[in-house]
């Protein structure tokens, strides 16, 4: 959307069909839209882990952002404010103790819908919110690569379109080229990604 009033006056429109739990604003400022008890509308067509229907069994957070959408004025992508990043990290942990969602569980849109999603994108700092206690960041590369399909699949990625999970596993874990190519170092992170899920 093209701000984050357009954002919220949709997800509060009952014919728009689309909703969120929580929506956190640039200066941190939270809006509770949904009770995390009941179904939001925010996964869409999903898949995580082999479950499906994520709007069921999620808690969605929507961040605004103008992303690969509403890039700046120079073309790079918006950056999240550190205010907003912090509350973004205390809504999730708050959450995550009371459902005791397991770390493998904290993803983004891009990670559940790889080919219809590209937020939170590749400037979202996810190595920063793992450092926080939210989620997990690879410390270590493993020493061998595996196979890409089997690495992603382990992490929990839906791989029928290969290129576009290769795409949304590299705007996660390696935002520095994200072209969804199957290279050596790709495959050594995600590799060094599945081995640290399987650890949990």
């Amino acid at each position: 959307m093209t701000s984050g009033q357009a954002a919220l006056d949709r997800m509060c429109d009952a014919d728009a069909a689309v909703s969120a739990h929580y929506m956190v604003w640039e200066n941190g400022d939270v809006v509770c839209l949904v009770d995390e008890e009941k179904r939001a509308w925010h996964a869409g067509v999903s898949s995580w882990q082999g479950d499906q229907d994520l709007n069921s069994r999620s808690v969605g957070i929507e961040i605004v952002n103008g992303g690969h959408d509403w890039p700046m004025e120079d073309g790079k992508l918006p950056p999240y404010p550190a205010g907003q990043i912090a509350s973004v990290i205390e809504l999730g942990k708050a959450i995550v103790e009371r459902w005791q969602i397991p770390q493998v569980r904290i993803v983004g849109h891009s990670d559940i819908a790889p080919a219809r999603k590209i937020d939170p994108g590749e400037h979202f700092p996810w190595a920063k919110l793992a450092q926080s206690g939210l989620g997990l960041w690879p410390l270590v590369l493993a020493e061998k690569e595996g196979p890409l399909e089997k690495s992603l699949a382990q992490i929990g990625y839906e791989i029928k379109d290969i290129s576009a999970a290769t795409s949304a596993f590299q705007r996660r874990w390696r935002p520095a080229r994200v072209d969804g190519e199957s290279d050596s170092e790709t495959r050594q992170i995600a590799q060094s990604v599945a081995d640290l899920y399987a650890s949990f």
